[in-house]
């Protein structure tokens, strides 16, 4: 699957290549700040727990995985946004929720570019699967700025609840928006 680029900004399906970009994003301990409480992520880490993770969810066809999120203007990567369905890595899974997510550098921050991407990219998945009926994402519930790009979205809160994942649960808050049948 392809998505066409939006106003200020150019997309494409990452993958295993991707690493050095990976890294040099998850390098910034405030990027990290609500994800691993400012820790960086090392190369191994990544090569070994995050390359795989990611690919366990990439699905090409269906838009599933991180969109490489780079500005038109100056071809500069600035981030991803994470497409996969809701709760992926546990029994509840489903493919109908899709959840949402996003990582993107300091200097991208409060330009609207994660809101941008978020809106393009999903708006694209769901113009090609009219199965998915909501859209979804959790943050840490002192996380002001992803909650933001929530609302904008126009997600409401849902439940503040232990996020389980097998790198570890997290108390987070869930937002989401019903789409329109």
């Amino acid at each position: 699957m392809l998505v066409q680029h939006s106003e200020r900004l150019c997309y494409r399906l990452m993958d295993e290549d991707d690493d050095a970009l990976l890294f040099e994003l998850d390098q910034d301990p405030a990027v990290m700040q609500y994800i691993t409480h400012g820790k960086t992520t090392s190369r191994e880490e990544i090569r070994n727990t995050f390359i795989p993770r990611m690919l366990s969810y990439r699905n090409a066809e269906k838009g599933w995985g991180l969109w490489h999120v780079r500005i038109k203007e100056d071809d500069h990567f600035i981030g991803w946004i994470l497409v996969r369905p809701m709760h992926f890595f546990s029994e509840q899974r489903d493919d109908q929720d899709i959840e949402l997510g996003w990582r993107f550098k300091q200097s991208a921050w409060g330009k609207g570019y994660a809101t941008e991407a978020a809106r393009h990219i999903t708006n694209a998945i769901i113009a090609r699967d009219s199965s998915i009926r909501s859209i979804s994402a959790i943050a840490m519930e002192d996380n002001l700025g992803s909650i933001n790009i929530m609302g904008k979205l126009g997600m409401c809160f849902v439940k503040k609840d232990l996020h389980k994942d097998p790198l570890g649960d997290m108390e987070v808050v869930y937002y989401s928006k019903m789409l329109a049948e």
